[in-house]
């Protein structure tokens, strides 16, 4: 019993349900209809072109404060260019192809708003402002003018400085050295040389007195130290490529003419001593000196009169006597006897007394060994031979082995080694050729197909069928218009009524009529056809 009862949600459901049939079976929307399907399929096909017709969103700008996410916002709207906000990151987005004229657009209006410049900073300093306001608005104006022109790097896509520097004080003794540390944002996809590390460091430490380029550290990003000091090995290491590299270069320029590019394969080692050494040498050289000092007192003999000398009186104003020399046995001669108080005679005496200094010549040379010093250079080059093309002789390696020389500068007296050999090369693996679905314009055109199936299968799957059916039931409400009743219950049958459309009427009331203006109508085949259901009816 309670399976024949309808339940209580049932009700308002079946209730809906007819409100909605007896709605749809008003003459007006009847015909209404068929134009109420077209549009919807026309705007589910249109929906469906959409969807699959729009661009791929980019990220106009990433990491914007609210305020200029706001301007960048209504930038957007106030040129036309369609935009988006990304749910998850939060960023601004736009279609593909309108990315760059988006970019453009904001940079031509100053969006987004850059950090205040140092200039700027400054000139908003109130008056009256203590000495340490003032101390630390200077110092962020010199970070804010700092950062400004790292940026202008190319692969610099925001910069922010840190400046730790020590207060001045006469009471302190020693004080610390100032320090800053750069965080840079690179551009996607770019790095930095170690030339462009070291230039922004000697930047900042030539902006700050006393701020040293060692003092300045710089971190990307990622968190990667890009400031790291150069070790002894680092040196070496970058000196050895160096070398190698330069030398390389000189053999593919000299090869790559001759042989051809794919043609050749080149190594090369140079062998670098690490160590640093100083001499020092002092030499004297045989017969090398020079006089340093002299000291003389020469007496040379003489004819005159000696100048009387002696005590004053009467014997030293009279003359010397006369010199007599007299012969001794043997052939010598002897001195003459002077008088007592006579002073000996000058002539053919001679006194020299002298006292000199030389110095020895020297030679002292100092010898400073550098480090990196190039011990020895080791080249191997290995020739392809050419399938069809005649084998090299020994000659031509020969031959091409002093060039090789030539161009690295090859010392033997150093120990270099230059080997060159020819061979055959391995086929190259071929490269597979990339599908044409992995190609940049099969995706825009999927998208372009995609959308014209969806369009045609939402107006034939969804459209056509619901055409047909508001189409059929215009026509059925049509049929049954053509029957009228007047205000007496006499009605008036315009057309014969058959046994489909008695069958497709739309309520009980309206089959109601229509059987009893068929029974009107043929009496006769009403008749039959109570008797034929009365005969199929089983007995109960």
């Amino acid at each position: 019993m309670s399976d024949l009862v309808p339940s209580a949600n049932a009700m308002p459901m079946a209730f809906r349900l007819s409100s909605l049939r007896n709605i749809a079976a008003q003459p007006a929307v009847y015909r209404a209809l068929p134009a109420l399907g077209g549009m919807t399929a026309l705007l589910l096909a249109g929906v469906a072109w959409y969807s699959f017709q729009s661009p791929t969103q980019r990220a106009v700008f990433e990491g914007l404060a609210d305020a200029d996410k706001a301007a960048v916002a209504d930038a957007l709207q106030s040129a036309g260019i369609v935009h988006a906000i990304d749910r998850s990151t939060g960023a601004i987005t736009v279609g593909e192809d309108d990315f760059h004229k988006a970019r453009m657009m904001l940079a031509a209006q100053g969006l987004p708003k850059a950090a205040p410049s140092g200039d700027a900073m400054l000139g908003a300093l109130p008056m009256g402002a203590s000495r340490a306001v003032e101390g630390e608005t200077l110092r962020s104006a010199r970070e804010a003018d700092l950062a400004r022109t790292i940026e202008a790097i190319d692969s610099v896509k925001t910069a922010r400085i840190h400046l730790a520097m020590p207060e001045p004080s006469p009471f302190l003794r020693d004080q610390s050295a100032p320090a800053a540390s750069v965080m840079l944002t690179l551009q996607t996809g770019r790095t930095l040389a170690e030339a462009q590390v070291r230039a922004i460091g000697h930047l900042v430490a030539s902006s700050v007195p006393g701020l040293g380029a060692d003092q300045v550290s710089i971190v990307d990003q990622s968190g990667a130290l890009l400031s790291q000091r150069d070790t002894l090995d680092d040196r070496n290491l970058a000196q050895q490529a160096q070398i190698e590299d330069r030398a390389r270069r000189a053999v593919a320029s000299l090869l790559g003419p001759m042989v051809g590019a794919e043609n050749y394969s080149v190594e090369i080692h140079a062998d670098l001593d690490p160590s640093e050494s100083q001499s020092t040498r002092e030499t004297y050289p045989k017969d090398d000196r020079a006089l340093r000092r002299e000291e003389g007192n020469k007496t040379s003999g003489s004819t005159t009169t000696p100048s009387a000398i002696g005590i004053p009186g009467a014997l030293s104003n009279q003359p010397p006597l006369a010199t007599q020399v007299s012969s001794a046995p043997g052939g010598k001669l002897t001195a003459p006897v002077q008088a007592e108080g006579q002073p000996p005679s000058a002539a053919g005496s001679s006194d020299e007394t002298y006292a000199r200094s030389f110095d020895v010549g020297r030679e002292i040379s100092v010898t400073h060994q550098p480090i990196g010093r190039l011990r020895r250079l080791s080249v191997a080059v290995a020739l392809r031979e050419v399938k069809g093309v005649k084998t090299r002789t020994a000659q031509d390696v020969a031959a091409i082995e002093s060039l090789v020389k030539g161009a690295v500068g090859f010392d033997a007296t150093r120990g270099d080694v230059v080997a060159i050999a020819s061979h055959a090369f391995a086929e190259a693996a071929p490269v597979e050729p990339v599908a044409f679905y992995d190609k940049p314009w099969f995706m825009s055109v999927v998208r372009q197909v995609g959308a014209l199936i969806a369009a045609i299968l939402a107006f034939f799957l969804i459209g056509r069928p619901v055409l047909r059916a508001l189409r059929g039931r215009a026509q059925r409400g049509k049929e049954e218009a053509l029957i009228t009743t007047n205000l007496l219950g006499v009605t008036k049958a315009r057309a014969p009524v058959t046994l489909d459309m008695i069958e497709a009427a739309p309520s009980y009331e309206a089959r109601a009529n229509l059987v009893r203006d068929f029974v009107r109508q043929d009496s006769a085949k009403a008749a039959n056809v109570v008797r034929q259901l009365m005969a199929t009816t089983p007995n109960v």
